[in-house]
């Protein structure tokens, strides 16, 4: 969990604790006896080791006379929800849902900066790359197979390449040229794609060679939405940095992952030869 969901649930967990010593209930011991729960989950959700779930706060607050503050409090755990979602929850419903919440985010963005190691950035994707990818999710969290409508509201990320006075920085690592979704057509395709990409006029797309001095390590993909935001994508889970000093920490991170970035010729030439080995694997 990213240190701002930790620090909330560390912030309500110290509230049910208030409420509790308030109520007269001297130790967790004696609440966990009246909620008729362990005494360790008690313990825990004070100390903000555990979620604490909607009807654990309903019962809380009844058990302290607390009821007043239900509605605020579950408004706190929904919060913290959405500062850490795991993707088999976002995806329960299929996969088009969670891309269409990304559409209003890119509206209000002016400044982009991206960082993906492994995998072209979705705005960048063909349809037949993006397909793939989503394919890959339905097989791996076991999740409702809408691939189509998936593709077509990722695909809709790309109108704000043209409009409007965005500037979108995109920093990929060279494994993004040869991650093979969907076979050598598919990534000749998508090659193809990136260089046409780089003749957009605000679009700064830089590959950080494979051989090249790192001045930080690479860690996870993530996205920066101007400085209010940064999504960050794990194998379980997507969280969202709203907090202004870990927003600073990502813009660093990114500052000193271009340090090692070509740009330019050197990505085209990068390309050129990601596109060769493909052409060589279709024919073989």
């Amino acid at each position: 969990m990213n240190s701002q969901a930790q620090e909330s649930r560390e912030a309500l967990g110290a509230r049910l604790r208030g409420f509790r010593k308030d109520a007269g209930f001297a130790s967790g011991r004696a609440l966990a006896r009246t909620l008729g729960w362990q005494e360790s989950k008690v313990s825990r959700l004070e100390n903000g080791k555990q979620n604490a779930s909607e009807e654990d706060i309903r019962t809380w607050c009844s058990a302290t006379g607390q009821q007043d503050h239900v509605d605020d409090l579950i408004a706190t755990v929904r919060h913290i929800d959405e500062l850490w979602l795991e993707w088999r929850r976002q995806f329960q419903a299929g996969m088009e849902k969670r891309q269409s919440k990304a559409l209003p985010v890119y509206k209000k963005t002016k400044v982009f900066r991206i960082w993906h190691p492994t995998v072209v950035w979705g705005a960048l994707q063909t349809p037949e790359y993006a397909a793939e990818t989503f394919r890959q999710v339905v097989n791996y969290y076991e999740v409702p197979n809408d691939t189509e409508a998936a593709v077509a509201k990722r695909l809709e990320r790309q109108q704000y390449l043209y409009r409007g006075e965005r500037v979108f920085n995109v920093l990929l690592g060279e494994q993004a040229l040869y991650s093979n979704f969907g076979g050598p057509e598919v990534m000749i395709g998508q090659l193809d794609r990136l260089l046409a990409a780089m003749h957009l006029p605000r679009l700064s797309l830089g590959l950080i060679p494979r051989s090249a001095q790192l001045d930080i390590w690479p860690g996870n993909s993530f996205s920066m939405f101007d400085d209010r935001l940064v999504l960050v994508e794990t194998y379980s889970a997507e969280f969202s940095v709203t907090q202004p000093r870990e927003i600073d920490l990502y813009a660093k991170a990114f500052a000193l992952l271009k340090q090692s970035a070509i740009y330019g010729a050197g990505v085209r030439d990068l390309i050129f030869t990601a596109i060769q080995h493909f052409e060589g694997l279709a024919r073989d």
